[in-house]
Protein backbone atom coordinates (compact mmCIF):
# COMPACT_ATOMS: atom_id res chain seq x y z
CA UNK A 1 0.00 0.00 0.00
CA UNK A 2 2.86 2.35 0.76
CA UNK A 3 4.22 1.87 -2.73
CA UNK A 4 0.89 2.95 -4.14
CA UNK A 5 0.71 6.08 -2.06
CA UNK A 6 4.27 7.01 -2.99
CA UNK A 7 3.37 6.88 -6.71
CA UNK A 8 0.39 9.23 -6.31
CA UNK A 9 2.31 11.76 -4.23
CA UNK A 10 5.01 12.47 -6.84
CA UNK A 11 5.32 16.09 -7.81
CA UNK A 12 5.61 15.69 -11.58
CA UNK A 13 4.80 18.83 -13.63
CA UNK A 14 6.25 22.11 -14.83
CA UNK A 15 7.86 24.84 -12.81
CA UNK A 16 6.68 28.43 -13.10
CA UNK A 17 9.86 29.41 -14.96
CA UNK A 18 9.33 26.66 -17.56
CA UNK A 19 5.74 27.78 -18.11
CA UNK A 20 6.79 31.44 -18.55
CA UNK A 21 9.52 30.51 -21.07
CA UNK A 22 7.14 28.25 -23.02
CA UNK A 23 4.47 30.97 -23.07
CA UNK A 24 6.96 33.59 -24.32
CA UNK A 25 8.16 31.26 -27.07
CA UNK A 26 4.54 30.53 -28.05
CA UNK A 27 3.77 34.24 -28.32
CA UNK A 28 6.82 34.80 -30.57
CA UNK A 29 5.91 31.86 -32.84
CA UNK A 30 2.26 32.92 -33.05
CA UNK A 31 3.33 36.50 -33.87
CA UNK A 32 5.49 35.25 -36.74
CA UNK A 33 2.65 33.06 -38.08
CA UNK A 34 0.17 35.95 -37.80
CA UNK A 35 2.57 38.22 -39.68
CA UNK A 36 2.86 35.71 -42.54
CA UNK A 37 -0.90 35.23 -42.73
CA UNK A 38 -1.54 39.00 -42.81
CA UNK A 39 1.08 39.44 -45.54
CA UNK A 40 -0.45 36.66 -47.63
CA UNK A 41 -3.97 38.08 -47.25
CA UNK A 42 -2.78 41.55 -48.35
CA UNK A 43 -0.97 40.16 -51.43
CA UNK A 44 -3.80 37.88 -52.58
CA UNK A 45 -5.77 40.52 -54.57
CA UNK A 46 -2.61 41.52 -56.46
CA UNK A 47 -1.73 37.91 -57.22
CA UNK A 48 -5.29 37.16 -58.35
CA UNK A 49 -5.39 40.23 -60.63
CA UNK A 50 -2.02 39.34 -62.12
CA UNK A 51 -3.13 35.75 -62.79
CA UNK A 52 -6.38 36.95 -64.34
CA UNK A 53 -4.55 39.43 -66.61
CA UNK A 54 -2.13 36.76 -67.78
CA UNK A 55 -4.91 34.25 -68.40
CA UNK A 56 -6.95 36.75 -70.41
CA UNK A 57 -3.89 37.88 -72.39
CA UNK A 58 -3.05 34.27 -73.25
CA UNK A 59 -6.61 33.68 -74.46
CA UNK A 60 -6.58 36.83 -76.63
CA UNK A 61 -3.12 35.98 -77.96
CA UNK A 62 -4.26 32.47 -78.86
CA UNK A 63 -7.30 33.85 -80.68
CA UNK A 64 -5.24 36.36 -82.65
CA UNK A 65 -2.58 33.84 -83.66
CA UNK A 66 -5.20 31.25 -84.67
CA UNK A 67 -6.91 33.73 -87.00
CA UNK A 68 -3.61 35.01 -88.38
CA UNK A 69 -2.40 31.45 -88.96
CA UNK A 70 -5.44 30.89 -91.18
CA UNK A 71 -4.89 34.24 -92.90
CA UNK A 72 -4.27 34.63 -96.62
CA UNK A 73 -2.62 38.02 -97.05
CA UNK A 74 -1.82 41.02 -94.85
CA UNK A 75 -3.52 44.08 -96.35
CA UNK A 76 -2.43 46.82 -93.91
CA UNK A 77 0.12 46.76 -91.14
CA UNK A 78 1.64 48.91 -88.45
CA UNK A 79 2.93 48.37 -84.93
CA UNK A 80 -0.55 48.95 -83.52
CA UNK A 81 -2.71 47.42 -86.26
CA UNK A 82 -2.88 44.45 -88.59
CA UNK A 83 -5.52 43.95 -91.27
CA UNK A 84 -5.61 40.69 -93.21
CA UNK A 85 -7.88 38.48 -95.27
CA UNK A 86 -8.91 35.24 -93.69
CA UNK A 87 -11.75 32.80 -93.33
CA UNK A 88 -14.40 33.04 -90.59
CA UNK A 89 -17.32 30.76 -89.79
CA UNK A 90 -20.07 33.38 -89.88
CA UNK A 91 -23.13 33.79 -92.06
CA UNK A 92 -21.77 37.16 -93.27
CA UNK A 93 -18.68 39.28 -92.61
CA UNK A 94 -19.21 41.15 -89.36
CA UNK A 95 -22.09 38.94 -88.27
CA UNK A 96 -22.09 37.09 -84.98
CA UNK A 97 -24.23 34.19 -86.19
CA UNK A 98 -22.11 31.04 -86.56
CA UNK A 99 -22.21 29.12 -89.82
CA UNK A 100 -21.13 25.66 -90.93
CA UNK A 101 -19.03 26.94 -93.84
CA UNK A 102 -16.27 29.53 -93.76
CA UNK A 103 -16.34 32.72 -95.81
CA UNK A 104 -13.52 35.08 -96.75
CA UNK A 105 -13.52 38.34 -94.77
CA UNK A 106 -11.14 41.13 -93.88
CA UNK A 107 -10.17 40.96 -90.20
CA UNK A 108 -8.58 43.94 -88.49
CA UNK A 109 -7.00 44.02 -85.05
CA UNK A 110 -6.27 47.51 -83.78
CA UNK A 111 -4.74 48.39 -80.42
CA UNK A 112 -4.40 51.63 -78.51
CA UNK A 113 -2.25 52.11 -75.42
CA UNK A 114 -5.01 50.62 -73.27
CA UNK A 115 -7.15 48.21 -75.34
CA UNK A 116 -7.47 46.10 -78.49
CA UNK A 117 -10.47 45.73 -80.78
CA UNK A 118 -11.41 43.47 -83.69
CA UNK A 119 -13.30 44.37 -86.88
CA UNK A 120 -14.69 42.19 -89.62
CA UNK A 121 -15.69 43.41 -93.09
CA UNK A 122 -15.92 42.33 -96.70
CA UNK A 123 -12.50 41.42 -98.19
CA UNK A 124 -11.93 44.70 -100.10
CA UNK A 125 -13.49 47.00 -97.50
CA UNK A 126 -11.53 48.45 -94.58
CA UNK A 127 -14.55 49.27 -92.40
CA UNK A 128 -16.59 47.23 -90.00
CA UNK A 129 -17.78 47.58 -86.44
CA UNK A 130 -14.99 47.55 -83.87
CA UNK A 131 -15.64 45.14 -81.03
CA UNK A 132 -13.40 45.39 -77.97
CA UNK A 133 -11.66 42.12 -77.18
CA UNK A 134 -9.10 43.06 -74.53
CA UNK A 135 -8.23 45.96 -72.25
CA UNK A 136 -5.51 46.54 -69.71
CA UNK A 137 -2.44 46.75 -71.95
CA UNK A 138 0.14 49.50 -71.50
CA UNK A 139 1.64 49.75 -75.00
CA UNK A 140 0.31 50.06 -78.53
CA UNK A 141 3.45 48.47 -80.01
CA UNK A 142 1.78 45.08 -80.45
CA UNK A 143 2.63 43.75 -83.91
CA UNK A 144 5.91 43.14 -85.73
CA UNK A 145 6.37 41.53 -89.11
CA UNK A 146 8.73 39.38 -91.17
CA UNK A 147 10.14 39.90 -93.64
CA UNK A 148 10.77 43.45 -92.52
CA UNK A 149 8.79 46.27 -94.14
CA UNK A 150 11.70 47.26 -96.40
CA UNK A 151 12.45 43.71 -97.52
CA UNK A 152 9.24 42.64 -99.22
CA UNK A 153 5.59 43.62 -99.49
CA UNK A 154 4.39 40.05 -98.82
CA UNK A 155 4.25 39.51 -95.06
CA UNK A 156 4.35 35.85 -94.05
CA UNK A 157 5.05 36.08 -90.29
CA UNK A 158 3.38 38.23 -87.62
CA UNK A 159 4.60 38.47 -84.03
CA UNK A 160 2.21 39.66 -81.31
CA UNK A 161 3.43 41.04 -77.97
CA UNK A 162 0.97 42.09 -75.26
CA UNK A 163 2.47 44.13 -72.40
CA UNK A 164 0.35 44.25 -69.25
CA UNK A 165 0.98 46.50 -66.27
CA UNK A 166 2.09 44.54 -63.22
CA UNK A 167 -0.38 45.04 -60.33
CA UNK A 168 2.55 45.22 -57.91
CA UNK A 169 3.89 48.20 -59.84
CA UNK A 170 7.26 46.72 -60.78
CA UNK A 171 7.88 46.35 -64.50
CA UNK A 172 5.42 44.87 -66.96
CA UNK A 173 4.12 41.40 -67.71
CA UNK A 174 4.73 40.37 -71.31
CA UNK A 175 2.89 37.66 -73.23
CA UNK A 176 4.19 37.05 -76.74
CA UNK A 177 3.66 34.66 -79.65
CA UNK A 178 3.95 34.67 -83.41
CA UNK A 179 2.64 32.79 -86.40
CA UNK A 180 3.12 32.32 -90.09
CA UNK A 181 0.23 32.90 -92.46
CA UNK A 182 0.00 29.33 -93.67
CA UNK A 183 -2.37 30.17 -96.53
CA UNK A 184 -0.24 33.10 -97.78
CA UNK A 185 1.72 31.01 -100.25
CA UNK A 186 -1.36 29.27 -101.64
CA UNK A 187 -2.56 32.46 -103.37
CA UNK A 188 -6.25 32.06 -102.58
Amino acid sequence: MRARLKGTRSEAGFTLVELLVAAAMGVVVMGAVASLVISAVRQQPHISKQAQNISTARWVLERMTRELRNGIVVKEKSASMVSFEGYVRHSACGATTPATTAIKCRITYECTTTACSRKESEPNVSGGTARPIFSGIDSNQIFSYAPSEAAAPLITYVKITLRLPNPTGTGALTVSDGTSLRNATLGY
